[in-house]
């Protein structure tokens, strides 16, 4: 029996001393003790990154602690703390900490709800054209430049080989002027309304003036735009509409406040 409880004894003082360590400081530097909650605080935040808990990580976050610690002391020592430049740099510290623990705690409290994200995406999705194109192009400095370079192509000399060697754009001329697949709104208006009336396999007749320069446009192909689904876009379009209801709350703010 007296063996029975001297082992419920020693556990139960095991559990004890286990808890007071845990809740004990990381370290002590020079009777000044650098508290659990940093640690904490740290391991939670590369957890966040996916980095994940162990002995080890904690041993150097402890080890990067104490010399911290002991920097901080010997700066303190010394006045640097004092300097106006350090107070100017953690008055501004401690505005973007506030600041930003503000807007966190404001989008945590107003979630984004599942229908505006969805009625976010069919809108951008309708305002896409539907098709995709496949189209070349050569572009060059003048007018003239690209009337020579259309006569040429009609008497049968290759498109690929002119944009290889003529075209001002350098990154789409190494592949014969080949712009791959795109939207036609992503390019500029003039270049997408030649693009959209022509027929596949056709070439721009007369030159299309941006403010590029002037462009000779060939379309290979044409097909429908598929366009990312729904799940695979949610992140961003949450990401965005965050966005957009953070800066009306700055936009609200600001419109209340005086400002001189």
């Amino acid at each position: 029996m007296r063996s029975t409880k001297k082992i419920a004894f020693a556990l139960i003082g095991g559990l004890i001393s286990v808890s007071a360590f845990a809740d004990g400081p990381v370290a002590t530097v020079n009777g000044v003790a650098i508290p659990q909650s940093k640690m904490d605080m740290i391991v939670k935040q590369l957890a966040e990154r996916g980095q994940k808990d162990s002995p080890e990580l904690r041993d150097r976050i402890k080890q990067q602690l104490i010399n911290n610690e002991v920097i901080y002391q010997d700066a303190v020592k010394k006045g640097t703390d004092k300097s106006a430049d350090v107070q100017a740099q953690l008055e501004a510290a401690k505005q973007q900490i506030v600041i930003g623990t503000y807007i966190n705690n404001w989008v945590k409290a107003n979630p984004i709800a599942a229908a505006d994200e969805q009625k976010e995406y069919d809108r951008v999705k309708a305002s896409q054209s539907g098709k995709e194109y496949h189209a070349r192009h050569i572009l060059v400095k003048t007018e003239a430049e690209a009337n020579a370079i259309i006569a040429d192509l009609k008497k049968g000399k290759k498109f690929d080989d002119i944009a290889k060697a003529k075209s001002l754009d350098k990154g789409s001329a190494a592949n014969g002027g080949d712009l791959g697949w795109a939207d036609p709104n992503n390019f500029v208006p003039e270049f997408s309304s030649a693009l959209t009336k022509l027929q596949k396999g056709k070439m721009t007749e007369t030159p299309v003036k941006t403010q590029f320069g002037y462009h000779i446009i060939k379309l290979d192909d044409v097909r429908d735009a598929k366009g990312p689904s729904f799940e695979e876009v949610k992140g961003e379009i949450e990401q965005q509409m965050q966005r957009q209801r953070v800066q009306k709350l700055v936009d609200d703010l600001r419109a209340k406040a005086t400002v001189q």
